[in-house]
């Protein structure tokens, strides 16, 4: 888990930054205010919870881990703001891909 925060995700729950896209302007010059720009889909895990449970209560760990970059479902996860940043807590199903 990351040193900035104390969050710790529970089941197959991760916690994770997204990338902040530094790109506001458009290649044309037009400046894109931050209501008019999509959200990213890429981040770091910062936390992960220990797995999911099966009907007998065994636990299947989850398949990312911290540090790792990854794309995520555009629309998944919950925002939560971690001093003053706004990151995700997504299913993993939500996560599509490891990075690298």
């Amino acid at each position: 888990m990351s040193n900035k925060t104390n969050i710790q995700p529970l089941f197959n729950n991760v916690l994770i930054r997204p990338v902040q896209d530094s790109e506001k302007t458009t290649p044309s010059g037009i400046i894109l205010p931050d209501a008019a720009k999509e959200k990213p889909q890429a981040g770091t895990v910062e936390a992960v919870g220990p797995g999911r449970h099966n009907d007998e209560g065994k636990i299947f760990p989850c398949g990312v881990k911290v540090g790792q970059k990854v794309l995520y479902k555009k629309w998944g996860g919950h925002e939560v703001k971690v001093e003053n940043e706004e990151w995700l807590l997504v299913e993993e199903k939500d996560i599509l891909a490891v990075i690298g």
